[in-house]
């Protein structure tokens, strides 16, 4: 039998809380996605101001970063012509992500969930996606 840890919604609140502090700090808004660690939605937030193409992105960036355990810049590194990898990002139905923006959510170096963000630049959703994951590592470690 297996055990399984997953994301609760006071985690995606915090997650998403912590996605938003940083978004607003460098002004961009954006829209977060949270995801059991199946890939499965719990939470969403579209901040004022994000973009609306960015509601289905940052849901399949979260998606991508937990059912396949990987950050997505990760497969973007490797999804290039002529390597192995190259095409994944067109496998399930098109919802692999391989834009910059998803990483998986760890606890004990087990992927609980996903998070991905959308709206910005790659660097911009990645760096407001690591804020949210330190941010509710912060809370939940007190």
């Amino acid at each position: 039998m297996l055990e399984l840890k997953r994301l609760d919604i006071e985690d995606a609140r915090l997650l998403i809380e912590g996605a938003r502090n940083r978004a607003n700090e460098i002004g961009v808004p954006m829209c977060i996605a949270i995801t059991d660690e199946s890939g499965n939605l719990i939470a969403f937030e579209r901040m004022d101001g994000g973009k609306t193409t960015s509601v289905t992105i940052a849901q399949d960036k979260a998606y991508t970063a937990a059912a396949a355990r990987k950050a997505t810049h990760e497969y973007n590194a490797a999804c290039t012509p002529g390597s192995l990898v190259f095409g994944i990002h067109t496998s399930m139905g098109g919802r692999l992500c391989v834009v910059g923006g998803g990483y998986p959510v760890e606890s004990n170096g087990q992927v609980v969930g996903g998070i991905g963000l959308s709206s910005g630049t790659p660097m911009q959703d990645m760096e407001c996606a690591q804020a949210g994951i330190e941010y509710w590592q912060q809370q939940t470690q007190q």
